[in-house]
């Protein structure tokens, strides 16, 4: 048997393992079942592939996400190891040639969602097979009480009477205690092997700040640390504007998110990688396989939806154990902001059989039938047949395709695409001429910034409902437009695909998963609740908070967070003497905001702060509707 360095040193050319990986590894080489509890950053795949590799035999990875499973079989081909994934782009007549594939040709890995284990041509396949190890990676999953919960990972466990005498490895970034316990006996472990690194990062300091300027703060932050740097945000279209307006000041930019094609994605994060330009403007999408050693900072400038995501994005910074920053930029409005973007779109069982059923009438699927078939999916068409919120009816079809009741698979690239060739003055004086398509593309260009630029997607519904006109007419216009060479267009009238698994049984279906939507929902309302308790706790060291979450109590005060850095800064009385008469000084002159008052004086934007609250307090000053100080 070779040793695990040598395979280490073979196919990646590295001399030494990270912290616990090589006990990890010889645990797996044991036969144990073993679990990994490993921050973002501490190579949780080598744990798993370098077994594989030793030993005789395909490893079978189950993992929910297709990109993930996509970009580590790209890595393992690059260093020519045989792998593959069967994601959902495989058909089902396809399957037989792959899996003999993976019997008969020597393929070491094979990547699989735990949907896929729910065939029999899978399960048949899987008992022919000479396995040397079963890897589940993001194994929360399978934990009612970890973050993002599938059902259908319970499945995994076919794995195990498949293939009885193999062994089984259970890997994730972020688990609390109760749901490390809970992945151990939903995977039927015996006797475990549990591996926890500490999560402790003494050189990343998290940073909270309260500002009503975000934008200004962030140049703040760039400027005095012009490093390598993540911004996440909420939505696509933030990732954007934020990125053009940082590029407007100076500063390099680029952006991602989910939207993308796969050549946009790769060339922004080339670019990014490897410091042609300093910052990420990034939704959630952004994170899967990034090892950039060098980011300075991170920074959230909406708050997360969990304490889980945000520990994992937090952490893609000062990975070279530089002294490095994650920080969340918040003001007054955060908190309702984020319980009605996560909480008050929530469905409940009811609303989810209601939309359940109207699936099944939309593709007129009759009782009893349905059970794998696929059908061409217009989200916007079907919320406007049925009048449903789009946010409440998307959130309540995830729930069924988390739940294994149905396949949602979206085909962002597939969207319609519009870009305007002629310049803005040329067109205007396009519609002059034609006046009677001039409500449509003012609608546009008032929905969609960065047209003239490049193709961006566009919702056709959305459109027509801003215009007051039928979509019909919307795409009838783009497609005189396109004739007439004023845009380019790539028109798709569906932007995703549904798969009925199950046969159509209306109440039944859902009563059986109502429990698990109801524990979701739950989990959800009290994940909302931490990362509010996260962002207002100014007493409890920051760093002490987190660990605190996952289970590390015994824990020092990191020294370097923002309630750390607080706590030792003894208040000057002169210096805020000297703020307060500052500021009068300037209100007397003029009504100023909270940023002309920071560029007009040469005061520290805490001590500006602490000011203006004083002053406030006294009521020696008062806010104006067009958010200026005034004096009283």
């Amino acid at each position: 048997m070779r040793h695990p360095l040598q395979i280490l040193e073979q196919y990646w050319n590295f001399t030494s393992f990270k912290p616990l990986q090589e006990d990890i590894i010889n645990s797996v080489l044991n036969g144990d079942d073993t679990f990994a509890l490993l921050p973002t950053g501490g190579g949780k795949s080598l744990c798993f592939q370098i077994p594989a590799l030793i030993n005789d035999g395909i490893c079978i990875v189950v993992s929910p996400l297709i990109a993930l499973m996509k970009d580590q079989v790209a890595v393992l081909k690059e260093r020519n190891i045989k792998a593959i994934a069967l994601t959902s782009t495989y058909k089902y007549d396809e399957l037989s040639t792959l899996l003999d594939n993976c019997i008969y040709g020597n393929y070491k890995f094979l990547y699989l969602s735990p949907e896929r284990l729910q065939q029999d041509i899978i399960q048949d396949r899987i008992r022919q097979m000479n396995v040397n190890l079963i890897a589940v990676d993001e194994a929360h999953c399978i934990s009612q009480w970890g973050n993002d919960f599938r059902p259908a990972y319970k499945n995994i466990t076919l794995l195990r009477e498949l293939q009885p005498s193999v062994n089984c490895i259970a890997l994730t970034a972020s688990a609390k205690p109760e749901v490390v316990s809970d992945i151990v006996k939903e995977l039927d472990f015996i006797d475990a092997k549990i591996f926890k690194q500490s999560f402790y990062r003494e050189n990343l300091a998290y940073m909270v700040f309260d500002t009503e300027d975000k934008f200004y703060k962030i140049q703040q932050i760039l400027k005095k640390n012009p490093s390598s740097s993540i911004i996440y945000v909420r939505n696509r279209k933030n990732t954007l504007e934020i990125s053009n307006a940082l590029n407007n000041i100076g500063f390099t930019s680029t952006y991602y998110h989910g939207g993308l094609s796969t050549k946009e994605k790769e060339a922004h994060f080339s670019n990014w990688l490897n410091n042609r330009t300093q910052v990420m403007l990034a939704t959630n999408a952004f994170g899967m396989g990034i090892d950039k050693p060098d980011v300075k900072t991170v920074i959230h400038i909406d708050l997360p939806d969990s304490l889980e995501s945000y520990f994992q994005e937090a952490g893609r910074a000062g990975r070279n154990g530089d002294k490095a920053f994650a920080l969340i930029l918040k003001n007054k409005n955060d908190e309702e902001k984020v319980k009605n973007q996560f909480l008050s779109v929530l469905p409940d069982v009811d609303f989810i059989k209601l939309v359940y059923r109207k699936l099944c009438s939309y593709f007129q699927i009759s009782y009893g039938e349905g059970a794998y078939t696929t059908y061409n999916f217009s989200f916007n068409t079907f919320c406007k047949t049925y009048e449903f919120n789009s946010v409440l009816a998307y959130n309540a079809i995830l729930a069924l395709d988390r739940s294994s009741v149905l396949s949602l698979t979206q085909h962002f690239k597939r969207r319609s695409t519009v870009q305007i060739l002629v310049s803005n003055s040329e067109l205007f004086q396009y519609l002059e001429k034609n006046q009677d398509i001039s409500i449509i593309i003012k609608s546009i260009l008032r929905t969609y910034g960065g047209i003239f630029d490049q193709d961006v997607k566009i919702n056709t519904l959305l459109v027509a409902d801003k215009a007051n006109v039928s979509e019909d007419l919307v795409i009838k216009t783009l497609q005189r437009l396109e004739k007439e060479n004023i845009i380019a267009l790539n028109l798709k009238k569906t932007d995703a695909e549904i798969t009925f698994i199950e046969p159509r049984e209306d109440d039944k279906t859902i009563n059986r998963i109502a429990n698990t939507i109801e524990v979701q929902n739950k989990q959800k309302v009290n994940q909302i609740k931490d990362i509010i308790n996260y962002i207002t706790d100014n007493s409890t060291c920051k760093s002490q908070q987190l660990l605190n979450y996952f289970g590390e109590t015994d824990v020092d005060a990191c020294g370097i967070c923002s309630v750390c850095i607080d706590k030792t800064k003894k208040v000057d009385l002169d210096s805020q003497t000297n703020a307060i008469e500052v500021v009068i000084s300037l209100l007397q002159e003029n009504d100023l905001s909270s940023r002309e008052l920071m560029e007009q004086s040469s005061l520290k934007e805490e001590e500006l702060t602490n000011a203006i609250k004083l002053l406030l307090e006294r009521e020696a000053i008062t806010l104006t509707n067009h958010n200026t100080y005034k004096l009283i």
